[in-house]
């Protein structure tokens, strides 16, 4: 049988490209995301993919999705976390509820998927997941406090999971891109940014970098030069010079 894989966050941008490249290296595909339409649309171009809409930031979704997964007989080989948005703005000024919903999908629909696959893989001794974060993971971030904030904690969660499931023959991979030609500048609120634009990677070339990552079982995975050197820089400077300049960052 084919193997299977959960894409979260699939109707657009990276997890659209995720469904489409997973679909030609022959897995069969469950696509979540909120957009039932976009969602269907891309499982009729693919073939081999089932759509399940749902918003994974209310309580309970993610343990709702995984139901709908048994329900139709399917063992997840491969789980990609890609859901996930960002707000900008001052933190004390944008709204609360928008706020906690991000914390809500980015960290906690992420952390329990993560946990509903990791026991059954553990128990084949196979299987792999795909958390995306961000280049945000690597520094604080002035203005996109809490969306910085949940990709630190992807990152970290991440590569301890990598240490744990290894021995189990788990792969954990995670991606973290810098900016992205998707639309998340639309949702976060700075779309159509010309310095954002200039640097942008295509979605195409960051998944196809994190999937290269994650055949190699690579712990964290940055794509583009330029976002290597940015997340490295931020380990040598002092965290007072890396939120500064964070901060400075004109979005």
């Amino acid at each position: 049988m084919k193997k299977v894989a959960l894409v979260t966050g699939a109707s657009a941008g990276l997890g659209v490209e995720f469904a489409r490249q997973l679909s030609k290296r022959g897995y069969r595909l469950v696509l979540a995301a909120r957009r039932k339409e976009r969602l269907e649309e891309l499982a009729e171009e693919l073939g081999n993919a089932r759509a399940v809409a749902i918003d994974l930031s209310k309580k309970d979704a993610a343990a709702k999705l995984m139901a709908d997964v048994a329900a139709n007989g399917e063992i997840i080989d491969l789980l990609v976390n890609n859901a996930g948005f960002g707000l900008i703005g001052q933190f004390a000024e944008l709204d609360s509820a928008r706020e906690r919903q991000m914390v809500d999908l980015n960290v906690g629909a992420l952390t329990d998927l993560c946990r509903a696959v990791a026991p059954a893989m553990i128990e084949r001794k196979s299987g792999g997941i795909i958390n995306v974060a961000s280049t945000a993971a690597f520094q604080p971030g002035p203005k996109m406090a809490v969306y910085f904030a949940s990709k630190a904690f992807v990152l970290s969660l991440s590569e301890a999971l990598h240490e744990e499931l290894k021995p189990q023959g788990i792969k954990v991979s995670c991606l973290c891109p810098g900016p992205t030609r998707t639309e998340f500048g639309e949702v976060a609120g700075f779309g159509g940014n010309g310095m954002f634009d200039k640097v942008a990677m295509n979605a195409a070339e960051v998944v196809e970098a994190g999937l290269k990552g994650f055949d190699s079982n690579r712990a964290v995975v940055v794509p583009g030069l330029i976002n290597k050197v940015g997340a490295a820089s931020t380990r040598f400077a002092p965290r007072s010079v890396v939120r500064k300049i964070a901060g400075a960052i004109k979005y």
